[in-house]
């Protein structure tokens, strides 16, 4: 797939899950990438956007980064994720 290609498809998904989880009740305010995945999205935007890193931002939502999660990426409602069953959907983003 194309640099474009990609990345509207990872922003697409981000975006899917950020109103799926809103649609449950949940206010989802951070996105866990796991470091292949951020370091994917990063080249993309650099390519597309011509903007140098870090990028902590994504769809107005906070970006952490955290290893466990390789090339996947988790949108997360961090004040009730451990406490209410579904405040979390999972994007595979290096498919």
């Amino acid at each position: 797939m194309s640099t474009r290609g990609d990345l509207i498809r990872i922003l697409g998904e981000i975006e899917e899950k950020m109103n799926e989880l809103k649609m449950d009740g949940f206010n989802p305010d951070i996105i866990l990438f796991g470091r292949e995945a951020y370091n994917f999205l990063s080249n993309l935007l650099k390519k597309e956007m011509e903007e140098e890193g870090p990028f902590t931002h994504v769809s107005n939502i906070k970006i952490e980064i955290l290893e466990e999660l390789g090339g996947d990426a988790v949108v997360i409602d961090s004040k009730v994720l451990g406490l209410v069953p579904g405040a979390a959907k999972r994007i595979k983003i290096i498919k």
